[in-house]
C-alpha cells in the first residue's frame, strides 16, 4: 500500500499533463503537494521499512533525502504556476514539462529507496532521460544543443556507474552469490570480500560517474551550461533533487568502501574534492551570470558534502545537504524575477520592487544569497564548522594533522574567493545600476517562503537531534 502511495502523485501528475485545458496550470502544480504525504507517513515507522521485499527498503537516510526532495518538488511546482508570465512557453510545452517531471519523480523514488544496485541505476537512468526532455521545454537552439550535451555526458556518467556496479558485484559474488547486488548485504559482509582490489576499482569508477553527474572535475562546466540554457524550474530540479539522488548513491557506495579500506577511500575522495573546489572557485570568480554562479556554487557545496561525509562528519554532511537542497532551488527560482523577463542584468537586480510582495521578495533573496556563502545563522555556517572539526578529528587518529590543517587552510582560502565574489554580486544587485520595475507573483513568493521556513526548521533542536540519529 505504501509503495502505491509513493508512486500515486507521479501517476496523477502524468495523467493531468494530457489535459489540454489551460486551467490545468493550478491542478498540475497543486497535485505536487501529494508527494509529501507518503514521505511524512514514513517518518514514524520502524526502520528499515520494507516497501517491496528486499528491493525497495526505506531507512532513516532514505526518508530524510526523500523528505528534502519532496519539499523541493513542491516549491518548484508552486513557482512553475507563473512560469508562463516570465518566459515564453506554450501550454503544450508546460504540460510536457510536467509529464516528464512525473517520470523524473518515479526514477527519483526508485533510486532513493533502492536496496539493489541495479534498481538504483535504473532509477537514476530514468531520472536522467526525463530531464533531457525537460531541458527541451525551452524551445531555443541553445536548449536543444545542451539537451544533446546532457544526453552525451549523462550517458558517459551512467555507463561508468554501471561498469563500477558490475565490478563491485563481481568482487562480492563469491561470498554473496546472486545477492551481491544488495546494499545492505554488501555493507554487512564488506570485510569478508577477498577481492578487495576489484571492489576498490569498481568503487572508483562508479564514484567518478556519480561525480561527473554533479559537475565535478574534469567536467565542471557542462552542468552550468545546461542550467543556463534551461528554464529556471528545470535548473532548480537539477540542483535540489537530481543531485540528491546522485549523492545518496555516493553515500551508499562509500559506506561499503569504508569497511574495505578507509585510508584508500579518504585519500581518493580528499584529492578529488579539493581539486574540484580549486577549479570551481576560480570559475565562480570569473563568472558573470546568475545561473552559472548558482550552478558552480552547487558543485562546490556537493564537493564539501562528499568531503565531510568521508571525514567522519556524517552529521555535518547531512545538515549541509539539506541546507543546500533548499537554498539553491530558491535562488534558481528567483532568477525568473531577477532577470526581468529574460533580460540578464546583475546590477540593480534587487531593486525596482514595489509593494509588500516586492519587499518580501528582495528580503528573502538577500537572505538566501548571504546564507549561501555560510554567513551565520545559515545552516551552512554550522555544517562547515562541524565538517572541518570532523576533518581535524580524523587527522588526529591517522597522524596526519599537519597535512589536514594545510588542506583546511587551502579550502578556507578557496571558499574566501567564492565569498568575495558573492559579496561583490550582492553589492552590484542592491546598490549599482538603474532599477527596472519587476513583477513578483504569489506562487513564486510562497515557494521562497516555503524554502525559508525549511531552512529555519533545519536549525531547530528537534531537527538537529533527528539528523544526528540519521547520521549514526
Amino acid at each position: 500500500m505504501m509503495v502505491f502511495l509513493l508512486f500515486l502523485p507521479a501517476l496523477i501528475i502524468f495523467a493531468l499533463s494530457f489535459v489540454r485545458d489551460v486551467r490545468a496550470y493550478k491542478p498540475l502544480a497543486l497535485s505536487a503537494f501529494l508527494i509529501l504525504i507518503p514521505t511524512v507517513a514514513l517518518l514514524p515507522v520502524a526502520k528499515p521499512y520494507r516497501l517491496l521485499g528486499d528491493y525497495l527498503v526505506a531507512d532513516a537516510l532514505d526518508v530524510y533525502v526523500l523528505l528534502v526532495s519532496s519539499i523541493v518538488g513542491i516549491g518548484v511546482a508552486l513557482a512553475s504556476m507563473t512560469l508562463h508570465k516570465h518566459v515564453a512557453i506554450s501550454h503544450a510545452a508546460y504540460r510536457r514539462f510536467y509529464r516528464f517531471f512525473a517520470l523524473f519523480w518515479i526514477g527519483l523514488i526508485l533510486s532513493i529507496l533502492s536496496n539493489h544496485m541495479g534498481l538504483y541505476w535504473i532509477g537514476l537512468e530514468l531520472a536522467t532521460l526525463s530531464t533531457v526532455y525537460m531541458i527541451k521545454t525551452n524551445r531555443t537552439a541553445a536548449a536543444h544543443k545542451e539537451a544533446w550535451n546532457y544526453m552525451i555526458v549523462g550517458a558517459i556518467a551512467v555507463s561508468l556507474i554501471l561498469f563500477g556496479i558490475i565490478l563491485i558485484y563481481a568482487s562480492a559474488k563469491p561470498i554473496l552469490g546472486e545477492e551481491a547486488m544488495r546494499f545492505d548485504l554488501l555493507i554487512l559482509h564488506a570485510r569478508d570480500i577477498d577481492a578487495s582490489y576489484l571492489f576498490e576499482i569498481g568503487f572508483a569508477i562508479a564514484t567518478i560517474g556519480l561525480f561527473i553527474k554533479m559537475g565535478f572535475f574534469p567536467m565542471n562546466l557542462w552542468l552550468a551550461n545546461i542550467e543556463r540554457a534551461s528554464f529556471y524550474p528545470v535548473a532548480a530540479l537539477f540542483s535540489g533533487i537530481l543531485e540528491s539522488a546522485v549523492m545518496i548513491g555516493f553515500f551508499r557506495f562509500s559506506k561499503i568502501a569504508m569497511q574495505i579500506d578507509y585510508d584508500h577511500l579518504f585519500g581518493f575522495i580528499f584529492i578529488y574534492t579539493i581539486l574540484t573546489i580549486f577549479i570551481v572557485s576560480f570559475l565562480i570568480f570569473r563568472s558573470k551570470d546568475f545561473m552559472r554562479l548558482f550552478s558552480l556554487s552547487g558543485v562546490e557545496h556537493m564537493a564539501l558534502i562528499a568531503l565531510f561525509w568521508v571525514s567522519g562528519g556524517s552529521f555535518a554532511a547531512l545538515l549541509h545537504f539539506g541546507a543546500h537542497a533548499f537554498l539553491k532551488p530558491a535562488l534558481f527560482l528567483s532568477t525568473g524575477v531577477l532577470e526581468s523577463q529574460g533580460k540578464y542584468k546583475i546590477a540593480g537586480a534587487l531593486r525596482g520592487y514595489s509593494g509588500k510582495r516586492g519587499a518580501l521578495f528582495w528580503f528573502l533573496v538577500s537572505l538566501f544569497l548571504l546564507a549561501l556563502i555560510s554567513l551565520p545563522p545559515s545552516p551552512l555556517f554550522f555544517s562547515e564548522l562541524y565538517g572541518f572539526g570532523a576533518m581535524i578529528d580524523t587527522a588526529k587518529s591517522s597522524h596526519h594533522l599537519l597535512a589536514m590543517l594545510g588542506a583546511i587552510f587551502l579550502l578556507l582560502l578557496l571558499l574566501s574567493v567564492i565569498f568575495y565574489k558573492f559579496v561583490e554580486l550582492y553589492q552590484a544587485m542592491k546598490y549599482e545600476g538603474a532599477s527596472h520595475e519587476k513583477q513578483v507573483y504569489a506562487g513564486e513568493l510562497i515557494a521562497l517562503v516555503l524554502f525559508a521556513c525549511a531552512l529555519m526548521a533545519l536549525l531547530l533542536p528537534a531537527s538537529l537531534r533527528y539528523l544526528r540519529g540519521v547520521a549514526l
